[in-house]
């Protein structure tokens, strides 16, 4: 081989090296910033918050992807398994969290479930998302122990 041919070699795996260094640091979901918490008040109730970040994508109705953060299940709701209801559930979700920032109350007692998916309330700047899928019959109250929430809280 040639000097310009090792050069372009060098040169096209220097690029890649860039590339996948920077691919990595900005699509790694799972890094955790310093002190996110804070208080919201939504319906003239002030709400706690651990964690902050972006909604990037609706899994399911109950399960949402959060920048920062990670897969989110929205603790004590579960939502229908059959269609229509799955897709009502899951389209309201996607209505009110995708592309938005949403507030964390991690439980305390459980932060993780047995998938590795980080349970807790959610809240947008206006709304309890999980309040408001129970309130509008797109989910039913699941408990589970431990949990800091009591049964029926949210």
């Amino acid at each position: 081989m040639n000097k310009k041919t090792i050069s372009i070699i060098l040169l096209i795996v220097f690029t890649i090296t860039i590339i996948l260094t920077l691919a990595n640091v900005f699509l790694d979901d799972s890094n955790t910033s310093e002190n996110q918490t804070g208080t919201l008040t939504i319906n003239n109730e002030t709400k706690h918050y651990e964690k902050v970040g972006k909604c990037l994508e609706v899994i399911d109705g109950n399960t949402i992807q959060v920048y920062g953060v990670g897969r989110v299940q929205l603790i004590q709701v579960k939502t229908p398994d059959t269609e229509p209801q799955m897709s009502l559930a899951k389209n309201f979700v996607k209505d009110k969290c995708l592309g938005k920032t949403v507030y964390l109350d991690i439980d305390d007692k459980q932060p993780k479930d047995k998938y590795g998916r980080t349970l807790a309330i959610v809240y947008t700047n206006d709304t309890d998302i999980n309040r408001e899928l129970i309130k509008n019959n797109l989910a039913k109250v699941s408990y589970f122990s431990p949990s800091e929430f009591k049964k029926g809280e949210v």
